[in-house]
């Protein structure tokens, strides 16, 4: 084999790897490459902080207004951190989630809306998934905003920095049986 050959094997190899390190790193899991994020217990408790955030937005999208459309809203939450005691968790979560209906073979876009929540949890063996939520705080529009993540989440990154919806746009064209490469349009 000629070192031209090796040269661009190596290469593409080296595009392979880093390609996998940069999606391990988005957060698959939920977790965008935290290492001080309990796995076992966000993979407990996510299922269930997103389907509460799909219940809290109910009825506040456009889709949902035209039946046509079969309109529903698709979540996504990411772990900021993590924290258990007596039973207890709590969460902080960036949060991003989307209104999406169908129509002639495209996904619409319809709705939306993204930013950083903490979420309680507590065990509960009769609900779903283990837990239930017993708190959610939000930020404030506007003035305070600010004041309220650092007295959540401390000075770090801006936990309602954009998420990707590619995730959700999947999910979303699975949901109403559209091929992967169906269009997303606007509602």
């Amino acid at each position: 084999m000629s070192v031209g050959r090796w040269g661009t094997g190596l290469a593409a190899t080296g595009v392979l790897v880093a390609t996998g390190v940069w999606a391990m790193g988005q957060g698959g899991d939920g977790l965008q490459g935290r290492t001080g994020v309990d796995g076992r217990l966000w993979r407990a408790v996510r299922p269930v902080i997103e389907a509460r955030l799909v219940a809290d937005s109910r009825g506040g999208g456009y889709g949902e207004a035209v039946p046509g459309l079969r309109a529903r809203w698709f979540c996504r939450a990411q772990a900021r951190d993590l924290d258990e005691h007596d039973g207890l968790v709590r969460a902080g979560v960036s949060t991003l989630c989307l209104e999406y209906g169908v129509r002639a073979g495209a996904l619409l876009e319809c709705g939306g809306a993204q930013g950083p929540q903490v979420l309680r949890l507590r065990q509960d063996a009769g609900a779903p998934g283990g837990y239930r939520v017993v708190s959610a705080l939000r930020p404030p529009d506007g003035v305070g905003y600010g004041q309220w993540v650092d007295a959540n989440f401390g000075h770090r990154a801006d936990p309602g920095d954009s998420m990707p919806a590619g995730t959700l746009q999947a999910t979303a064209r699975a949901h109403f049986g559209l091929p992967v490469n169906a269009p997303v349009r606007g509602c």
